[in-house]
């Protein structure tokens, strides 16, 4: 570890030490083409790379920071150092190959230990684990051999005291003799036991002692740690607002800097940024050509035979109270935790549980209609991805959490009247939390999924990733899609304004045909010169050969372009080659509905999503419209609706400690115990995939007709 001196020119700094946590030295940092390279001052400490115009700002001005453990290191250049992570670029130069050299190996060391020690999921190495194991195994057999060392003081105490009080009985001395010996020995037997157990005391002690020292330093380290990181998380928030507001007072300047900020676009061509695959650019056919339907007649709509009176839905919801409360002060003790695991009030939510964000998803059903009438398996395929993409698009300003369901919570929307579907949802899972969702068409398709949210606070973001398969059959051809839902990011979580992005890759797989479609949502950066929330894609058939390619954004619109020749192109930035496209003029898939008048006071909703808590009669009485808590804060008494969640919560938990007693008493008896089974879906295996995931067995929509509920368990 080193650090250069203040006047030196040069980039150096020296070797790192093996198991070195820091590092520190100049660089020379690419600016902008006014400025060019400019020396800067690089401190690489704990799996972070932070750099500074100068030393003396380590203090309080932090100018940028890259986490190397999703970063790529390029060394393609004998002087150069290319760090990425997300829509950040760093270019580096040191003076020498040298120095160079220096860098890229603590780099190196420091992204592959950062990537070690970033597993949240496992917070502790296997072989710390296997020490505490092994302490309380020893811990356990001292308490064991104390155990029986009392039982024996217990068993040779009460005969001692039935011997004495037998010698106290005594009328006739002459006996006397054969009693105070029994007493003796008795005795010696109780006198041995004790001397056992104050040795198996001093020995537990002693061990308990030793552990207790350690385990004190330890969880003294750690909260330390955990103090160090509060203040280094406020204080990188307090930059980030400075840094946002400078931002936003300067529109003009941080336009013109923007061209000229970095090189790293320069070689940047159509799908530049997808991986395991090539590069694409595309020509078009004319430059202001009008947006068509997307395809052909094979595909077009249904006349107009389907028009009929349609029930009126709700179009708005009372506008949301203004209450203030700190985000900070509850969510700084959450670090690391699992987001479903948090407490929190009703102020963060929005009045629609999760099953509900996931009925969603059908907002653009159409696009499924119009597929499933699709003669090409390719043009499907389009359109499935248009859809898969636009299920993202009620979220870009919905910042606000939606209720945890409780377990067995269910969520119908019967829509046949109007577009032919019908959709359930249940809560099948608490601990992980997990949904099944089933919808089927009158119009040709079905659509199924298990969805598991795992989600993480992470200091001035949110990870939101959702685990588990889509699943969207056809009916007349069996075409049966699979994809998975990329990451979302909720930023800004300590200040500033709250934004959501969506980042990630899906592959869409027709299972029946082998044909895929490989999507990239771009992550947002404000120094990237592409479209903001930028989508691109590709449909290629089972022989990998590309016939379409995708693009737009996934808060507004998606586009296809068929392709009708390729040619090989130069070489990327990673040394991969790059094919060219030719296409045809893109045509229009899917188009944002614009949002309702005053959605901005109405939590951004949809019009669908409008409608989803409006009531209804006849629904199953675990239905989410039913919840309390949720109506009472859709109707702005969220005093009252933070009460309720209270005590639901409660009652759920009691019920699960009930549940948690009887499969102790069953293991107890030697008996076997079934635990909860949800009452409208069960675990099947898939005969595509061969997953196991919930699956809707029926029986709903039945109970429903009857009007017969009984079978619904009291949850609210």
């Amino acid at each position: 570890m080193s650090e250069q001196g203040k006047g030196s020119t040069s980039a150096s700094a020296a070797a790192p030490a093996p198991g070195s946590d820091t590092y520190k030295g100049w660089l020379f940092k690419w600016t902008n083409y006014l400025k060019g390279y400019q020396r800067r001052w690089f401190v690489l400490s704990n799996g972070l790379l932070s750099y500074y115009r100068t030393q003396a700002e380590m203090a309080h001005t932090c100018r940028g920071t890259i986490n190397l453990a999703t970063a790529h290191i390029d060394t393609e250049d004998a002087c150069n150092i290319v760090l990425s992570s997300g829509g950040r670029t760093y270019h580096l130069k040191a003076s020498t190959e040298v120095e160079r050299q220096r860098w890229v190996t603590a780099l190196e060391l420091a992204k592959a230990k950062a990537i070690h020690d970033s597993g949240d999921e496992e917070p502790a190495s296997q072989s710390d684990r296997s020490e505490i194991q092994g302490t309380l195994k020893i811990l356990v057999s001292k308490l064991d051999d104390l155990s029986t060392c009392n039982d024996l003081i217990a068993k040779h105490g009460a005969a001692l005291q039935r011997s004495l009080s037998e010698l106290e009985g005594l009328k006739v001395p002459v006996e006397g003799g054969e009693k105070i010996k029994a007493v003796n020995e008795r005795a010696t037997l109780f006198r041995i036991t004790s001397n056992a157990m104050i040795n198996a005391c001093r020995d537990f002690l002693d061990l308990a002692e030793t552990h207790s020292r350690r385990w004190q330093r330890a969880l003294q380290y750690e909260r330390e740690q955990r103090t160090h990181l509060e203040e280094t998380i406020e204080q990188l928030a307090k930059q980030h607002n400075s840094l946002e507001r400078a931002w936003r007072a300067a529109p003009t300047l941080v336009s013109t800097s923007l061209k000229e900020a970095s090189d790293e676009d320069e070689d940047t061509e159509f799908f530049d940024a997808m991986e395991d695959s090539p590069a694409f650019i595309t020509v078009t056919a004319t430059e202001n050509s009008q947006h068509r339907s997307v395809m052909s007649p094979s595909c077009n709509d249904v006349s107009g035979k389907e028009l009929q009176p349609r029930r009126q839905r709700r179009t708005h919801v009372p506008d949301k109270p203004n209450y203030s409360l700190n985000l900070w002060s509850i969510m700084k003790n959450c670090i690391g935790k699992e987001l479903s695991k948090i407490p929190m009030p009703v102020n963060f939510n929005e009045p629609l549980s999760m099953l509900q964000r996931l009925t969603e998803d059908l907002e653009y059903h159409e696009l499924l209609d119009k597929a499933a009438r699709c003669d090409s398996s390719l043009e499907q395929m389009c359109l499935v991805a248009a859809f898969s993409i636009s299920s993202y698009s009620t979220t870009v300003h919905r910042t606000a959490k939606p209720f945890n369901p409780l377990l067995g919570e269910t969520y119908e929307l019967d829509r046949r009247e109007e577009f032919g579907y019908r959709s359930l949802c249940e809560q099948v899972s608490h601990h992980p939390p997990a949904a099944a969702h089933h919808v089927i068409s009158q119009r040709g398709w079905t659509l199924w999924q298990e969805i598991t949210i795992a989600s993480k606070f992470r200091g001035k973001y949110l990870s939101i990733m959702p685990l588990g398969a889509i699943h969207l059959q056809f009916h007349s051809s069996g075409n049966q899609y699979v994809w998975r839902k990329v990451t979302s990011t909720v930023h800004n979580i300590i200040v500033g304004k709250l934004w959501i992005d969506q980042s990630g890759d899906i592959e869409i797989v027709n299972h029946r045909t082998k044909e895929t479609c490989q999507l990239k949502f771009s992550p947002y950066s404000y120094f990237s010169r592409d479209v903001p929330r930028k989508v691109t894609g590709v449909v290629a058939d089972s022989g990998g050969q590309a016939h379409y390619i995708l693009s737009g954004t996934w808060d507004d619109k998606i586009e296809s372009a068929k392709i009708i020749q390729s040619s090989r192109g130069g070489s990327g930035s990673e040394g991969k080659q790059k094919t060219v496209y030719q296409t045809l003029s893109p045509k229009l898939l899917w188009k944002k509905y614009p949002l309702p008048e005053n959605a901005e006071n109405m939590y951004y909703f949809s019009a669908l999503a409008l409608t989803l808590n409006e009531q209804e009669d006849g629904v199953g009485l675990t239905d989410s419209r039913l919840r309390p808590d949720q109506k009472l804060m859709e109707e702005g008494r969220w005093d009252e609706a933070n009460s309720e969640k209270q005590r639901l919560e409660e009652k759920q938990r009691a019920v699960r400690r009930r549940r948690e007693a009887e499969a102790s008493d069953a293991l107890d008896e030697g008996k076997e115990y079934e635990g909860y089974q949800p009452l409208w879906f069960h675990q099947r295996r898939d005969s595509v995939t061969g997953e196991t995931n919930f699956v809707y067995k029926g029986g709903y929509w039945e109970a429903k007709e009857r009007k017969d509920w009984s079978m619904c368990p009291n949850i609210f």
